[in-house]
């Protein structure tokens, strides 16, 4: 069995270089043995050897990926990133080997299980829309334009890790409205009502650092210094990077016989189609509009009461006039909540909540190796089984959860070993950007930050909990690319459950249970700015969409953001905003961040499952487990769904939630 392998001591590169090449090895070695059997082609001497190979590229690449996001090295980050161009270059070459497509093609299945008949039906979906029926002169082009897109891609998410943004801040007043604790942090007192700090204050984009003078510092030039440092970060060099790699996913589409990527991107998902996509995002808002309308229409009244020179409402203003408007409208002040969400409570409260929801326990493993001071390791138990493959431990998981130099600024999962049945455990990673307790600093948290927690444990379980498939190429979240963000968002409604809340929500002072009226106000203020939030989305979503589905040639990323942001959003456009030359997703998710508003529709159905009164525990927590989680990417994520709803899916669960504060 194999585990995390990490390059720490001497020659951490060469180290990394040496491991990842041993995996690319094997997986040659694994395609050679299947290309030499002779005779019949069966799922034993043709499957598996294939799914042998496929996991060592993930192997290779799953933790080359981590890796270079969240090692302290830099030697072992420039390493990684040259060990990604690598493996994708190997796994670009298999997915054009036309022997192995014959091999697999030549197989009969039929007395197979659904999930090998499933396997080898996508395996062959993969490899035609990879070009491997194409001429070899359009093969050698397609390799080209995918070494040259890797290249481009991890270029571009290296500058947005490096570039951390700085502001000085001269007149400690500038900091007015900013929780006590994030002010003693920085060294700064009060005298005589005034702030005062011994030298000038440097603020970093760090989400720790920047979210809070979003969401509280009265001053309108920091809040718009820190909205255009942040915005700005990975600009200039990342503008002639995107359209680089936009220019070569535009070739490849067409190479491979798309009108563009973005039709490319969604042949195989859910969505079907670019059209396709575009008509859900018209409804998504058709569904948000009036309500956004209505919400947006209270909140510049509530402001132009109290401070008509902050008309009209900018982007870089939005969160703090929300702010606002929800203490005076909702009796709400979010910075009264901080002090029931201290770190290491929040921690342990997660993982006891799912612990309880997903019938599994979580063990601190002390012995495990992890790549930076402040990481932990935790083994999942099943508390379901009473023996197991390797006993009652299913998986692994490490939570990298502050920030530091050289680390990834986005909030996200990572598998790090793929799972196998009988063979191999999953493990997999948080990598978040959450204040970090020091000394008498609690790393108190905003509660939008405690959601955003809930969220990525949500992919956590579905990578553990998937992660025990026969072939490796199902396991963890393997499943349709726009349904991943199901189980992370369903989770997320969670948040809002008093009780649960109570069980872990205690002042870090007194002890004392989060109170359940202020929960109440809490729930009732967050349902304010639903709908202008989703058309934020809608926007986002669709500028992933129109950037992927244009001519490169015409295309001018800035006046597209501009226009997006006029057509969606009610707040004016901030002059300087460069949100795309930071917008990782773009990377990512590519032409499909409609998977955040697709997935967040079939999240809330699944939620109205739930017995409101008896989440955690009741019939549905383990139901879900066994048909949405468990199955991994063994089925189609359409039978997923339809399997645990017992329906298609609609609307209506997305328009209550849109419209709940006004309903």
């Amino acid at each position: 069995m194999d585990t995390l392998h990490l390059w720490n001591g001497l020659n951490e590169g060469q180290q990394a270089t040496a491991w990842v090449e041993s995996h690319l090895a094997a997986c040659r070695e694994k395609i050679a043995g299947l290309l030499a059997v002779p005779g019949e082609r069966t799922v034993a001497n043709t499957l598996q050897p294939y799914d042998a190979a496929c996991w060592h590229l993930r192997m290779a690449g799953s933790q080359s990926g981590v890796m270079f996001m969240v090692h302290p090295q830099a030697e072992v980050r420039d390493a990684a990133q040259a060990c990604s161009q690598a493996i994708s270059a190997e796994a670009t070459a298999l997915s054009l080997n036309r022997e192995v497509y014959e091999a697999l093609q030549a197989l009969d299945p039929s007395d197979e299980d659904e999930a090998t008949k499933y396997y080898i039906d996508r395996a062959l979906l993969g490899y035609r829309l990879s070009g491997v029926d194409k001429d070899e002169a359009t093969r050698e082009q397609i390799r080209a334009l995918a070494d040259r897109m890797t290249e481009l891609s991890m270029n571009f998410s290296r500058t947005v890790q490096d570039d951390v943004r700085k502001i000085e801040v001269a007149d400690a007043e500038e900091l007015r409205g900013l929780p006590q604790d994030y002010l003693a942090r920085h060294g700064i007192r009060e005298s005589n009502g005034k702030l005062i700090a011994e030298a000038p204050v440097v603020l970093t984009t760090d989400p720790p650092e920047m979210s809070p003078v979003m969401t509280y510092a009265a001053s309108r030039q920091l809040r718009r210094k820190m909205y255009l440092a942040y915005n700005d970060r990975g600009y200039p060099a990342n503008k002639q990077v995107l359209l680089d790699l936009l220019t070569a996913r535009k070739q490849m589409a067409s190479l491979l016989g798309f009108r563009s990527w973005a039709d490319l991107a969604t042949v195989d998902q859910m969505m079907g189609s670019a059209a396709n996509m575009r008509s859900f995002l018209g409804e998504v808002e058709t569904a948000a509009r009036e309500v956004a309308q209505r919400e947006f229409t209270e909140l510049e009244a509530f402001v132009g009461e109290r401070d008509a020179s902050a008309l009209p409402l900018t982007l870089s203003d939005a969160r703090f006039w929300e702010e606002q408007f929800r203490r005076t409208r909702y009796d709400f002040d979010s910075q009264s909540v901080r002090p029931y969400f201290p770190y290491e409570q929040v921690e342990a409260g997660i993982l006891a909540t799912a612990g309880r929801l997903f019938g599994v326990k979580f063990v601190r493993n002390e012995t495990a190796t992890v790549w930076a001071p402040g990481v932990k390791a935790f083994d999942v138990v099943d508390n379901l089984a009473a023996s197991h493959e390797f006993g009652a431990v299913v998986g692994r998981i490490y939570l990298d959860m502050h920030p530091r130099e050289g680390k990834s600024k986005w909030f996200s999962e990572c598998s790090l070993v793929g799972g196998v049945l009988g063979r191999q455990l999953p493990e997999a990673s948080l990598v978040c950007n959450f204040p970090e307790p020091k000394d008498s600093d609690a790393g108190l948290m905003q509660y939008s930050d405690v959601v955003t927690y809930f969220h990525e444990f949500g992919h956590l379980m579905h990578e553990v909990l998937g992660g025990r498939q026969r072939w490796a190429a199902q396991s963890g979240i393997t499943t349709e690319g726009d349904f991943v963000e199901v189980p992370s968002q369903m989770l997320e409604e969670f948040f809002e459950d008093a009780d649960l809340l109570r069980t872990f929500a205690k002042h870090y002072q007194t002890g004392e249970p989060i109170p359940y009226d202020v929960v109440a106000k809490m729930t009732k203020a967050s349902a304010h700015g639903r709908a202008l939030g989703t058309l934020t989305q809608v926007m986002y979503a669709t500028y992933s969409l129109e950037t992927h589905d244009r001519d490169v040639k015409e295309l001018d990323l800035d006046t597209l953001l501009r226009e997006g942001y006029d057509r969606f959003s009610r707040y004016q456009f901030v002059e300087g905003n460069r949100m795309y030359a930071a917008f990782t997703h773009l990377v990512g998710y590519t032409s499909n961040y409609y998977t955040y508003l697709y997935d967040k529709v079939i999240a809330l159905e699944f939620f109205t499952q739930f017995d409101l009164k008896n989440l955690v525990e009741g019939d549905t927590a383990m139901r879900y487990r066994r048909a949405v989680l468990e199955p991994g990417g063994s089925k189609p994520a359409r039978e997923l769904v339809q399997g645990f709803l017992g329906r298609e899916v609609s609307m209506s669960a997305l328009r209550g939630w849109i419209g709940r504060e006004f309903a």
